[in-house]
């Protein structure tokens, strides 16, 4: 997650509790989730402990270099990532014909980039079945900050947990697809670049959307889901950032998905708008909130090695991670699944 805060640009935060009616509409709906028990409960056994934590003692290896933005670590950790999504069968957007959609230093640089070289956004893609135009978003960076006088800054949940959490998600949604379940609205797997420098590729992604941004209908952001924090030492819980920021639906949506899931804590606490920490604004969720798409960022607090060389996978709560994953998960089903896109109906 992105260590420096970002201007407010004079927005306000709007915090306020769904209407009776949409939350009625938004319960109604999730009988969706309901009538593919058989498929649901089969792809979300595919989110396990053990393949998460497989996955990220290489992402977060020392040979990933802290996978600092356009590195020779980040790129061997996005190869990773695409090989992984080749093994499921799972291909890029037919849009971009790459799974790769190129970030330009110069873009970087224009923001405050330095100078940082080329990057990628790493992008996969599942059809919807139904309503392929709609697209479900489920995001995660999965750059770091990088070696620092010798030393590796390995981001084992900053943001490996996210990485790797979208890795495995995928893999479940294929799962379902498999078995003539897949998806009835059109999922892209987004792993930005860019991040810890300035939020730059999810800006670079929205500014050059490779699906219309009017047809997005979410974005469930994932920014360190593998660690606790201190005021939450030992819970089982998840802090839940912007879910009814834009939409009256969303919020309802993700407590009914807890419900049928892991029923974790979810802690509001950063939607108030004078926490001074100010995290809505601090993940890549928020480009895609400044366009009008309501978004979810699935976050575990500030611990006591965010940002520091002591980021590293065996400190990951893996047990944990896996309920988050299955929650940010059975939300997207729910969402992708559900007669009626959900309404943006909050500014």
């Amino acid at each position: 997650m992105k260590k420096v805060l970002l201007p407010l640009l004079g927005l306000a935060l709007a915090v306020s509790c769904g209407t009776t009616k949409s939350s009625e509409a938004a319960s109604a709906q999730s009988s969706s989730v309901a009538k593919g028990d058989k498929a649901f409960l089969s792809a979300y056994k595919m989110i396990k402990a053990d393949e998460l934590k497989k996955n990220l003692y290489v992402i977060a290896s020392d040979e990933m270099g802290g996978r600092d933005t356009g590195s020779p670590g980040q790129k061997k950790a996005g190869e990773y990532i695409v090989n992984y999504y080749k093994a499921l069968g799972i291909s890029s957007p037919k849009a971009l014909g790459s799974y790769y959609q190129k970030v330009p230093a110069e873009f970087m640089k224009k923001r405050g980039g330095g100078n940082l070289p080329d990057s990628e956004n790493i992008l996969a893609f599942i059809e919807g079945s139904e309503k392929p135009e709609e697209i479900v978003v489920i995001s995660a960076h999965y750059d770091h900050v990088g070696t620092k006088n010798g030393v590796v800054y390995n981001g084992a949940d900053d943001d490996g947990s996210g990485t790797v959490a979208v890795m495995q998600i995928a893999k479940a949604f294929q799962e379902a697809k498999k078995a003539g379940k897949g998806p009835k609205r059109s999922i892209l797997f987004l792993h930005v670049t860019g991040e810890e420098h300035g939020l730059f590729g999810s800006e670079y992604y929205t500014s050059n959307p490779v699906f219309p941004l009017a047809n997005t209908v979410v974005d469930l952001n994932i920014d360190m889901i593998g660690r606790d924090d201190q005021e939450n030492r030992g819970k089982q819980y998840v802090y839940v950032i912007g879910s009814e920021m834009l939409s009256s639906e969303l919020k309802v949506i993700n407590e009914a998905a807890n419900k049928r899931s892991n029923n974790l804590e979810l802690n509001y606490k950063y939607d108030d708008p004078g926490d001074p920490q100010q995290l809505y604004y601090r993940s890549d969720h928020y480009n895609f909130a400044k366009n009008n798409v309501p978004v979810a960022f699935f976050f575990d607090g500030i611990h006591e090695d965010y940002h520091k060389p002591t980021d590293d996978p065996e400190k990951i709560d893996y047990p944990l991670l896996e309920k988050r994953t299955q929650l940010v998960f059975t939300t997207a089903w729910d969402i992708a699944n559900r007669p009626a896109r959900i309404v943006v109906d909050k500014k």
